[in-house]
This record gives C-alpha cells, sequence and structure tokens, in this order.
C-alpha cells in the first residue's frame, strides 16, 4: 500500500540527544518545537516519544508527547506543547528554550494509536487532542493518499483551535465557547459525528478519538451510538 511505513522498533529503546532547531507559536498556550534527532527511523502517524529534561544537579523529568509532524527522512519531528501551569517539562519549552538546546527522546512508542495510512480515518480530536491527529493528516497529504480522511476537532474559541491555517475541507471544527459569526456554540455532539459515520466509505472507518478522560468517553459515546463498531474506535487519553 503506498502509505505503509516501516519503523525500527529496536530503535525505539534507545535514548537520543536531540536539538531544538525551530519554534513556531500555534496559540496563545500552545507552540510547537522542531528538533532534529540523530539517527532518527522514522514513525507511524499518531505515535509519541518520551521526552528527558536534565537539570544541573542531576535531577530529571520525562513527559510523553505526541509527535505532530508527518513521517519524513529527515532527521527532524515536531512536538505541539501546551503551556500547562505549573508544568515543569512543558514550562521549561515555552519559557526557556531556545535553537541550540538539547533535550533526551526516546521513541517512537506504542503502535495502538497508530495509523499508516490504508485504512479510512475517523478522526476526533479535544483540544491539544488534535496533535497525533495532525500528524495523521499531513501524512494524508504528504503521501497524496486517496483513502477518506476526516477531521471532528473541539476547541475552546477560533483563537485555541489549534493548526487552524493548515485545516481543509476535511476538517470540521467545533467550537465551545466562542465561535465565529454564524457558526453555532456548543459541544461535541451527535449532530457532527452521526453524519459522518453514516456515511462511512466501504470497508467502514477506522476512529481515532484523543483527548481529556472526559472528551474521550463523551466522543467515544457518541461514535458508538451513531453505528461505529467498538472494536474500530482507537483511544488516547492525556491529563
Amino acid at each position: 500500500m503506498p502509505g505503509r511505513i516501516s519503523v525500527d522498533s529496536r530503535a525505539a529503546s534507545t535514548w537520543r540527544t536531540a536539538t531544538v532547531t525551530g519554534i513556531r507559536p500555534e496559540t496563545p498556550r500552545a507552540t510547537t518545537f522542531r528538533l532534529a534527532v540523530p539517527g532518527w527511523t522514522g514513525h507511524l502517524p499518531g505515535q509519541h516519544l518520551l521526552l528527558r529534561l536534565t537539570a544541573a544537579d542531576g535531577y530529571t523529568a520525562q513527559r510523553h508527547y505526541s509527535i505532530a509532524s508527518a513521517p519524513d527522512d529527515s532527521g527532524h519531528i515536531e512536538l505541539t506543547l501546551d503551556h500547562v501551569d505549573g508544568g515543569e517539562v512543558s514550562g521549561w519549552f515555552h519559557t526557556v528554550a531556545e535553537p541550540g538546546d538539547r533535550v533526551e527522546v526516546r521513541g517512537p512508542l506504542s503502535g495502538f494509536f497508530a495509523w499508516s495510512g490504508d485504512r479510512p480515518a475517523l478522526l476526533v480530536g479535544g483540544g491539544s487532542g488534535v496533535v497525533p491527529l495532525m500528524s495523521m493528516l499531513r501524512h494524508h497529504r504528504a503521501r497524496g493518499l486517496t483513502v477518506p480522511l476526516r477531521l471532528l476537532v473541539s476547541a475552546r474559541g477560533p483563537e485555541e483551535l489549534v493548526y487552524a491555517r493548515e485545516f481543509g475541507e476535511e476538517t470540521t471544527p467545533v467550537f465551545t465557547r466562542e465561535a465565529p459569526a454564524g457558526v453555532p456554540v456548543g459541544r461535541l455532539s451527535a449532530a457532527h459525528v452521526a453524519p459522518l459515520v453514516a456515511a462511512r466509505p466501504a470497508g467502514g472507518w477506522e476512529a481515532y478519538v484523543c483527548g481529556s478522560n472526559a472528551f474521550a468517553e463523551h466522543a467515544s459515546r457518541l461514535l458508538v451510538e451513531a453505528g461505529q463498531p467498538v472494536d474500530r474506535i482507537r483511544v488516547e487519553r492525556f491529563g
């Protein structure tokens, strides 16, 4: 299949020193950090990595972060991080990190939430839960895949819609607090989910849901009620 990617699982167990090469604001609280990773063997859209910071006194902090970029052979990956209040790692990235700084990464990790581009994908993300789904969308575009892909993404308002400038006709944004003129405000509902599930392509959808615990439960329930098979819903939670 043209979308298939191979990943060396053995390399995922090795810590690698990555260098920050670019910083790009996405929203007032979310920023994308581009990292050069020597020896990076690639990833599948939807996978994540383990990132480690080490202080001068030897103290370490580790966090799991989804990979936002599409797989390529450039040796670079991108992470989009929310600025979490009191967050050790996200706080360092948002207030201290500069191009040239180094961190350690290990991965890619988890094949459960991965999508290789070989089957129709219905993506549902809440807030920063859109990050691994964006890797899938970017992969779809970069490879020129014809397999159907649709994205539902929920955000509090337009200013908090991560990657807004990249979305196209495949994406439906849902705004829960504030919306542009003429766009309804409200929680993700059956009105958003049911028509997409009903319009399933040949072979049906593989559904990917990512967000907070509450969002993941809500979105998964809507999918099941709309007729999406439970065993074809993959869920990743954060927080």
